[in-house]
């Protein structure tokens, strides 16, 4: 049975599915418009159409691996009820802040990584 850990954990193994799944499906997509602007079906500025599924895959990527919803933790919620655990509100304010922290670091790696890849699938795509 999995529980609740403030900044640590906040989604069980349903939850964890759901983003895995989001992420391969942005990821997808971001890949379909590189191909897309690589064959010359569609203008090199069709690039930047990528860069919000990108962000949208390390998101979830990144919300699958370290067990934590960046929308659960902003709103002060939980749900492991997929691993055997509860769902509910977060209860005290240490918790909130610490999840809230954990949010943040997420969407920031996730933006890091978002740059980094599109920059260099931009000069990979535009020197083919």
């Amino acid at each position: 049975m999995a529980e609740y850990q403030p900044g640590v954990c906040n989604i069980g193994a349903n939850q964890r599915r759901a983003r895995r799944l989001s992420a391969v499906g942005s990821f997808a997509v971001a890949a379909g418009i590189a191909v897309a602007v690589g064959v010359g079906a569609v203008p090199r500025l069709s690039l930047w159409a990528t860069v919000p599924f990108i962000f949208g895959g390390f998101l979830g990527a990144f919300q699958d691996y370290f067990q934590f919803c960046v929308a659960f933790g902003a709103l002060a919620r939980y749900d492991l009820s997929g691993s055997g655990g509860e769902s509910g509100r977060v209860g005290t304010s240490e918790a909130v802040r610490a999840d809230r922290r954990k949010a943040a670091k997420i969407i920031l790696l996730s933006a890091v990584a978002t740059v980094v890849t599109a920059g260099i699938g931009s000069v990979a795509v535009t020197a083919v």
